[in-house]
């Protein structure tokens, strides 16, 4: 009996096996689908002796349909550029400012140092790393939160709120105060081994821990390690400076001095009502309930600095907002996922810029929701929003970005994309509170629900 139960559990094993794996007749069946017919040979022919698909899927009917003319646009002047740095969301936020700095000080150009504030995100992100190191040490190594803090220690990314965190703790000073240094414009070297520190020293303190060491010995220890971090810093960018003069040259030609430190600096530059209270991320997440508060954990720089913390708003909310903050001359940090449909040539977004079904012949797309959810697509790259063009009925038709990739880069350091673009592939903006509608407002007093830091707006 025991024999015939033990065949029978074999034979299912085996169908099931069989059901799973590609049989020979499966694979006649999925070769006689590819018909080398005329069309067929012709594409095939392109595309295995040219590498670059997008060239080959580009909607060329698409081309001259779009232009880079905008009836409203904030005033902007001058172009910066992160270079090989994933430093967009602090040149964005700084970029917001920069307008009102220039007019403020009769100045024909004015840039941030973003190397200063660089320094003191990465110092901060390595003492909140540690931080976590040491508040998790009881959990199991292969714990999801403990190696999501192993994964990435401390890194170039962020949004709008590390900025506010870092500037509102440190101040900001003008760029000739502490000039951009090769680790700071290509950060990938300097970050690699800081995080190999990093990693190391958060070893090192979860076998105190497990020796029976008390969080005064963890945090001496923490101590000794964040020496280490700011040396490592401070030979690759340069030490920052706790009071500088800044001297400059208005347009009318006169030399201006003044002496400041960094925190003065940023009290005297930024508007008085700059604060998260007035200043709203807003995110189209149609994976999630509009009009709800949205905050992740441990999203921040500093332990005693805010999350990352959004309102979900459908995009028709968005735009009307944007729109009528272009409209009064104010300028918004934006993000989005700039890869996505972007004809580099012609610096535009469009969703049919390439048409890749009718290449291949196969189905590809997903609405915004399925791409956000299978990690197809999400926010990648921080950019200012300053233009929009409007039809005859002052309904958004396009938009322009202002980038940080320098003047050769887009349209002269500039990109445009169509509303279309704008409902798949933007993602957030932060605009004044007094641009949104009653609703929008009225949801501002709810409870923020908590996600996780893994969670895939991250």
């Amino acid at each position: 009996m025991k024999t015939k139960l033990l065949t029978c559990s074999m034979l299912l094993a085996s169908v099931s096996v069989f059901s799973q794996t590609i049989t020979e007749k499966d694979l006649q069946d999925i070769r006689g689908s590819f018909k080398k017919d005329a069309p067929t040979t012709a594409i095939q022919n392109i595309l295995t002796v040219q590498s670059n698909i997008k060239d080959n899927a580009l909607n060329h009917d698409l081309q001259t349909e779009i232009d880079h003319l905008f009836k409203y646009r904030v005033e902007v002047k001058g172009i910066t550029n992160q270079k090989s740095s994933g430093r967009c969301w602090m040149f964005t936020s700084m970029n917001v400012l920069r307008p009102s700095i220039m007019a403020k000080y009769d100045l024909e150009k004015f840039d941030f140092s973003h190397n200063y504030l660089y320094f003191w995100d990465i110092f901060e992100k390595a003492n909140l790393y540690l931080e976590n190191i040491i508040a998790t040490a009881s959990k199991p190594i292969d714990d999801r939160e403990v190696v999501t803090f192993f994964k990435s220690p401390v890194g170039d990314g962020g949004v709008w709120n590390l900025y506010y965190n870092a500037a509102l703790k440190y101040g900001v000073v003008p760029e000739s105060v502490m000039p951009e240094t090769a680790h700071s414009n290509s950060t990938g070297q300097m970050i690699g081994l800081i995080n190999e520190k990093l990693r190391m020293s958060g070893y090192d303190l979860r076998e105190l821990a497990s020796s029976g060491k008390k969080d005064k010995d963890l945090r001496t220890e923490k101590q000794a390690i964040l020496k280490d971090v700011y040396r490592m810093l401070a030979l690759c960018l340069g030490e920052p400076p706790t009071q500088f003069t800044w001297r400059y040259k208005t347009k009318a030609g006169k030399i201006e001095e003044k002496q400041y430190t960094p925190k003065e600096f940023y009290n005297e530059i930024t508007p008085s009502d700059y604060s998260p209270e007035n200043y709203i991320m807003i995110m189209n997440d149609p994976t999630r309930e509009y009009y709800k508060i949205y905050e992740i954990q441990n999203y921040r720089n500093t332990i005693e600095g805010i999350n990352w913390v959004y309102l979900n708003l459908p995009n028709e909310d968005i735009k009307k907002a944007a729109l009528s903050s272009i409209k009064n001359n104010e300028a918004m940090y934006a993000s989005c996922d700039v890869g996505k449909q972007h004809n580099r040539e012609s610096c535009i977004m469009d969703p049919d810029m390439y048409d890749y079904e009718s290449l291949f012949g196969v189905k590809i797309n997903m609405d915004k929701k399925a791409r956000i959810l299978t990690r197809q697509s999400g926010s990648s790259h921080a950019m200012l929003l300053i233009g929009c063009d409007t039809d005859n009925n002052d309904k958004p038709t396009k938009w322009e970005f202002e980038n940080s990739w320098g003047t050769t880069a887009g349209n002269n350091g500039y990109l445009t994309f169509t509303d279309n673009w704008f409902n798949e592939y933007m993602f957030r903006l932060v605009i004044h509170r007094k641009y949104l509608d009653a609703k929008a407002i009225e949801s501002l007093n709810q409870k923020p629900i908590q996600l996780p830091m893994w969670d895939y707006m991250n």
